[in-house]
C-alpha cells in the first residue's frame, strides 16, 4: 500500500478540488481492491446501500470502475428497510431508477426486535448490526451474489482497533475482506483506504439523499463516538497521525507483540 495515498491533511479538503477528490477517492478504491483482491471476474456483487454517505459513495465508485475493470462484474444494491419511524421508504428506489442499477429493498422489522430487546439507555448497536447482517447474508444467498461490499471506510478500521483494545483487549480491527463464521459469504470494503472527510464532501458535491440512522446514528455518549472525536483531534493537532495508524495496520511485526499464539518466541 503506498503511504502516500493515504496521507490526508483533512484540513486541506475545504479547498478541494471537486473532481481531484472524485479522483482520488476512486483511485484509492481501486486500489483496496488490487490490494486484498476483493473482485474476480464473473463476481456478482451485492452492494449494501443504507442511505448514509459511506454506501452512496461505495455504490458510485464500484458503478464507475465497473466501466473501466479489467474484469467484468455484476453489482446488485440491496437497501434493508428496518421500519424505523419515518424511514423515507421511496428515497432509493427513486434513486436506485435514475442510475438503471439492479437493485432489491427488503423490508425487515429489526427496528421493533431491538426496541423491545433493548433497555432504554443502552446501546442498540450490537444486536442491530447482528440482525442486519443476518438478513444480508440470507438475501446474498438468495440473489446469488458471490460478494457482499460494505462502506466501511479507514476511520471506522481504526475506531475499531481502538475500540477493540480500550474494551476488549484485543489488536483487532475491520479486515478488507472476510469470510464470514458460517463459510457461505465473503464480505469485502472497498473504502478500506478512504477517509472519512473525503467521504463526506465527496457526498455533499454529488447530492447523494442522504437518509439518517434514527436508531444507532440518535444515541448519545457512544463508544465508538468517543474514539472518533479523539481521532478528530489527532487530524486537527496532528495531520497525519491517524494515516500512519492505517498504515501501521497493514505493516505488523508479529515479533515485536507479545501474542505467542502469533509467533513461537520459544524457538528462539
Amino acid at each position: 500500500m503506498a503511504g502516500e495515498s493515504l496521507t490526508i491533511d483533512t484540513r486541506a479538503l475545504e479547498g478541494a478540488d471537486p473532481e481531484r477528490l472524485q479522483r482520488r477517492i476512486r483511485t484509492a478504491t481501486g486500489r483496496a481492491i488490487g490490494d486484498f483482491d476483493m473482485i474476480a471476474d464473473g463476481d456478482r456483487i451485492m452492494v449494501c446501500l443504507s442511505g448514509g454517505a459511506d454506501s452512496y459513495t461505495l455504490l458510485d465508485m464500484l458503478m464507475a470502475l465497473q466501466r473501466v475493470a479489467p474484469v467484468r462484474f455484476e453489482l446488485v444494491a440491496v437497501n434493508l428497510d428496518q421500519k424505523q419511524p419515518g424511514f423515507p421508504a421511496e428515497v432509493l428506489p427513486h434513486y436506485l431508477d435514475a442510475l438503471g442499477i439492479e437493485y432489491r429493498v427488503v423490508e425487515e422489522d429489526t427496528y421493533s426486535v431491538v426496541k423491545r430487546l433493548v433497555p432504554e439507555g443502552k446501546t442498540t448497536c450490537a444486536l442491530c448490526s447482528r440482525l442486519r447482517r443476518g438478513v444480508l447474508y440470507n438475501v446474498a444467498e438468495e440473489i446469488g451474489a458471490s460478494k457482499i461490499a460494505l462502506g466501511h471506510h479507514a476511520d471506522d478500521i481504526v475506531e475499531t482497533a481502538f475500540l477493540n483494545m480500550f474494551h476488549n483487549a484485543r489488536l483487532k480491527a475491520m479486515p478488507a475482506r472476510l469470510r464470514s463464521d458460517d463459510g457461505r459469504n465473503t464480505v469485502i470494503r472497498p473504502l478500506a483506504y478512504v477517509r472519512e472527510a473525503e467521504i463526506k464532501r465527496y457526498a455533499a458535491w454529488r447530492e447523494f439523499p442522504i437518509i439518517p440512522c434514527n436508531l444507532c446514528g440518535s444515541q448519545p455518549n457512544l463508544q465508538r463516538q468517543a474514539v472518533k472525536a479523539m481521532l478528530q483531534e489527532w487530524d486537527r493537532g496532528h495531520p497525519g497521525r491517524v494515516d500512519n495508524i492505517l498504515k501501521a495496520l497493514c505493516r505488523v511485526t508479529p515479533s515485536h507483540l507479545l501474542d505467542r499464539d502469533l509467533f513461537d518466541f520459544s524457538s528462539l
